[in-house]
């Protein structure tokens, strides 16, 4: 179930969170600017007691054929405590409720600060139907640069992190090469990691 974030109940009790929240939505937007963006939320699971800052802002494509981009508020709580933490950033195709649980699932999974760059996320299923990539591996956001990946408020330092979908056998590459040996080898492939359907590029 999705929901329109401004029908949630909540948020108002955590007026230090809002602010930081706000700062990390105004970023975004500022990043953006010129496009639609629309926050929701994920109105069920256990995210809304572990997180209750969790919000997803949709960025609408900046032409009729682009991506949607998906990028999380409220993930930084998990580590609010270390003065850093961390925000997630999905692509799809076309509008996906898919996309707000896949991140509302990410920053659950994130609770006490579990994911880093090179990190996998088991989403124990298709990402999306159709998909062969059943893991979301924790990249740089290399689609976006790092105008949007870095972020301060007041002494906090929170970057933005891309959910990079993939499958087991990739995952497998990369607890084997390592990260920088995975991407290197998507660059070589050109993955199109739009593609729902791709194929592995393993052989």
């Amino acid at each position: 179930m999705i929901c329109p974030f401004d029908t949630v109940r909540g948020m108002a009790d955590f007026p230090p969170c809002d602010d930081v929240c706000g700062a990390l939505e105004e970023h975004v937007r500022r990043f953006f600017h010129g496009r639609d963006v629309d926050t929701w939320t994920w109105p069920t699971g256990p995210i809304l007691q572990q997180n209750p800052h969790f919000r997803a802002l949709r960025v609408a494509p900046e032409h009729f054929s682009g991506l949607w981009t998906y990028v999380s508020t409220g993930g930084w709580a998990a580590t609010a405590e270390s003065g850093s933490g961390l925000e997630f950033i999905l692509c799809t195709p076309e509008p996906a409720a898919r996309a707000v649980e896949l991140l509302a699932m990410t920053v659950y999974y994130h609770r006490g600060g579990r994911l880093g760059l090179g990190h996998t996320v088991p989403v124990g299923e298709p990402w999306v139907p159709g998909s062969n990539c059943e893991h979301l591996l924790v990249s740089l956001p290399y689609p976006f640069g790092p105008q949007l990946q870095t972020c301060h408020v007041g002494d906090r330092h929170v970057e933005f992190l891309w959910l990079l979908p993939i499958t087991a056998d990739e995952r497998t590459y990369k607890i084997v090469h390592g990260l920088e040996a995975l991407e290197s080898h998507f660059d070589q492939a050109q993955l199109k990691y739009w593609n729902i359907q791709r194929q592995s590029t393993l052989p």
